[in-house]
């Protein structure tokens, strides 16, 4: 498994599980990785870095902010700009462009994505031009809060085979339903989370 949001030894601590005990590691590293993903698709985005530039084709309708200093192109999230390219055009005929600044000023400084490329006082072609970006997609670093938020989750999933409907039994509070979603794991990822998503 890859791009986990913890990992396994953080994990068995939070257990008390003995660093030794690999025989729950199966299940250990299956509620990890659901975790992980899990907060992926709640919040519409990755927080893992892509290990090298990929290339991505994107349609201009509805991701162009018109702006008094230009036109913002709403890009998925990139958390490197080592080997950025970005392209106009379509099919086989493609122009290089470099005059655009990346957005929001100091992102990667910042730890955070860039998540537009801003054409200062101009535009980015009309309609049937596309926007070809090469680049590291993803996260600078996985955010703290959305590590814990992946080890609460992933602690959660794995005592989750002792209630197998929903319910859990305990000396001091009785039996009780488990509730559908954690309130720790949202208050943790909610500030991350895309419009649109969650």
């Amino acid at each position: 498994m890859a791009n986990e949001y913890g990992t396994l030894a953080a994990l068995k601590s939070r257990l008390g599980v003995e660093s030794d005990d690999t025989s729950r590691d199966t299940l250990l590293n299956s509620a990890l990785a659901s975790a992980s993903r899990s907060i992926d698709k709640t919040c519409g985005r990755r927080f893992w870095l892509d290990s090298s530039a990929v290339q991505r084709t994107l349609n201009p309708r509805g991701r162009i902010v018109r702006e008094d200093d230009g036109d913002l192109f709403l890009v998925d999230d990139i958390g490197s700009i080592t080997g950025l390219v970005v392209e106009t055009g379509s099919g086989v005929s493609w122009t290089t462009v470099t005059d655009y600044e990346t957005s929001p000023d100091n992102a990667l400084a910042d730890g955070r994505p860039i998540t537009g490329l801003l054409r200062t006082l101009g535009t980015w072609g009309i309609a049937t031009t596309r926007l070809r970006v090469t680049a590291q997609f993803g996260w600078p670093a996985v955010p703290d809060d959305i590590t814990e938020a992946a080890l609460i989750q992933a602690t959660r999933l794995y005592k989750r085979k002792d209630s197998p409907e929903g319910i859990i039994g305990s000396a001091e509070w009785g039996v009780r339903n488990l509730s559908r979603r954690d309130p720790d794991v949202w208050a943790l990822i909610e500030p991350y989370i895309l419009p649109g998503f969650g």
